[in-house]
C-alpha cells in the first residue's frame, strides 16, 4: 500500500516537501497538498509592490502549475485538524494520511495592537503591501514610523529593508529632507543573530538619517500617535506596521500549540503526535520565521519520509542553516548566512551589499519558480 502524506499548506515548506517526495518516490506515495489559495508569491515581493510599482498579479505563481507525480493539489479551506488520527476536515470532507506535515505558516493579529488597523498601515500581508503603496506614494512630509508590533516575526531583516527603501523612495521624489524616518522593534538590534549584519545596517541608518530604536513594542495606536509598552510615545504621519504574529486559527483550535506555535523536536521537526511533523513559521523550531528555514526543514522531513518508505537510514538532523538576502537600498543587496542549530552558538556571517548579490537573489527566486512550478 502506498504511503499517504498530507501536506497542510503550500508555502516554501509544503512546496519543497511535495517536490522532493515526487522526485524521489514518484508514485510510491500519495501526497495530498492542501492550500486555500490559488497562487504563491515570494514574501520579498511585498516590498517590490510597495516601492517599485509591482503588481500582485505579476508576482503570483498559480498552483495549477504544480503538476508532479504522486502529488494531488487540493485548493480548499482546512476546517479542522486531528493530529491523533492524522486527518483534516476540508470544505469537501475528510482527508487522512499515514504522515501529516503541518506547514500553514503564521497569520497576522492586527487586533493584538489596538488602533493598528484604524490608524496604521500594515505591509506584511500581500493585500496590506498592495494597499500600503498608496500611502507611501502620497507621503511627502512629516514623520514615518516603521514599527514591529511583536516578536517573533517573519523575515527579521524586512523592517530594516522597508526603512531603507522608504528613504530611497523619498530621495527619488526630492522630499527626503522634509521627512523623518524611525524604525522601532522589540529586539535590541536589527538582526540579533548577526552582530556584523546589525552593525552594517546601523551604519546605513546613520548615513541615511534613519533613527533606530530597539526594545520598543507598541501597545496601541491613536490618531497620529503610537504608544509603547514602556510609556514612550511617538507622533507619526505615516505608520508602517508589522503586526503581531500567531498560528492560524485552525491550528490553535486543534489544541496542538504551546506558547502560540506547534512544538517540535528541532532536529527532526517531529511533534508529539506519531507521524506528524510541523515545519516553517507555524512551528517552534528554534529558528527564525523565514521561508528559507521552512524550505530547509521540509527537506529534512522529506528525507525522513523517503527513508521510511524505502527502508533507508534516517537523515542527518535539521541544521538550522539558511541564507537571507537584505535590501540595503540604492539597488544593493547583502546576504547573511545564518546557522542556528549545527554548532554551540548561533552565528550569522555577513556578506556586504553588492550588485552581484542582487543577481544572486534573482537567481534564488528563479530556481524555486522552476523547481516548484515548472516556470
Amino acid at each position: 500500500m502506498k504511503t499517504r502524506v498530507l501536506v497542510l499548506g503550500a508555502g516554501f515548506g509544503g512546496l519543497e516537501l511535495s517536490t522532493m517526495l515526487a522526485e524521489e518516490l514518484g508514485d510510491q506515495v500519495e501526497v495530498t497538498l492542501i492550500d486555500r489559495n490559488d497562487s504563491f508569491a515570494f514574501g520579498y515581493s511585498k516590498l517590490d509592490m510597495m516601492f517599485r510599482g509591482v503588481s500582485l498579479e505579476s508576482v503570483s505563481l498559480p498552483y495549477s502549475k504544480v503538476v508532479k507525480p504522486g502529488v494531488t493539489l487540493v485548493r480548499e479551506e482546512i476546517r479542522s485538524i486531528d493530529a491523533e488520527s492524522r486527518s483534516v476536515e476540508t470544505d469537501s470532507g475528510t482527508l487522512e494520511g499515514d504522515v501529516m506535515v503541518i506547514a500553514l505558516g503564521a497569520d497576522y493579529d492586527l487586533e493584538a495592537t489596538p488602533g493598528l488597523a484604524e490608524h496604521g498601515t500594515e505591509f506584511y500581508s500581500f493585500a496590506g503591501a498592495r494597499d500600503a503603496a498608496g500611502p507611501v506614494a502620497s507621503f511627502s512630509s512629516g514623520h514615518a514610523v516603521v514599527g514591529v508590533c511583536g516578536a517573533p516575526f517573519k523575515c527579521p531583516p524586512a523592517p530594516s529593508e522597508c526603512a531603507l527603501m522608504l528613504s530611497d523612495e523619498l530621495t527619488r521624489r526630492g522630499v527626503r529632507g522634509d521627512c523623518e524616518i524611525t524604525l522601532t522593534m522589540p529586539l535590541g538590534s536589527p538582526v540579533p543573530p548577526s552582530p556584523e549584519t546589525s552593525a552594517a545596517l546601523m551604519s546605513e541608518f546613520e548615513a541615511r538619517g534613519i533613527t533606530f530604536r530597539g526594545g520598543l513594542r507598541p501597545v496601541r495606536l491613536e490618531p497620529g500617535l503610537v504608544i509603547y509598552e514602556d510609556g514612550t510615545e511617538l507622533p507619526f504621519d505615516l505608520f508602517l506596521g508589522i503586526p503581531k504574529h500567531r498560528a492560524p486559527d485552525v491550528v490553535i483550535d486543534s489544541g496542538i500549540t504551546e506558547h502560540g506555535y506547534v512544538p517540535v523536536e528541532p532536529a527532526t521537526l517531529k511533534t508529539k503526535f506519531e507521524g506528524v511533523y510541523a515545519v516553517g513559521d507555524v512551528a517552534n523550531a528554534e529558528v527564525p520565521k523565514a521561508g528559507v528555514f521552512a524550505e530547509g526543514a521540509a527537506r529534512v522531513v522529506a528525507k525522513r519520509v523517503i527513508a521510511q518508505v524505502t527502508g533507508g537510514d534516517a537523515p542527518p538532523p535539521f541544521d538550522g542553516k539558511a541564507s537571507c538576502y537584505i535590501e540595503f537600498g540604492e539597488e544593493r543587496i547583502a546576504r547573511v548566512d545564518i546557522d542556528f542549530l549545527s554548532g554551540p552558538e548561533r552565528t550569522g556571517e555577513f556578506n556586504a551589499p553588492s550588485q552581484e548579490l542582487r543577481q544572486e537573489k534573482s537567481d534564488f527566486g528563479s530556481s524555486r519558480r522552476a523547481r516548484w512550478f515548472g516556470l
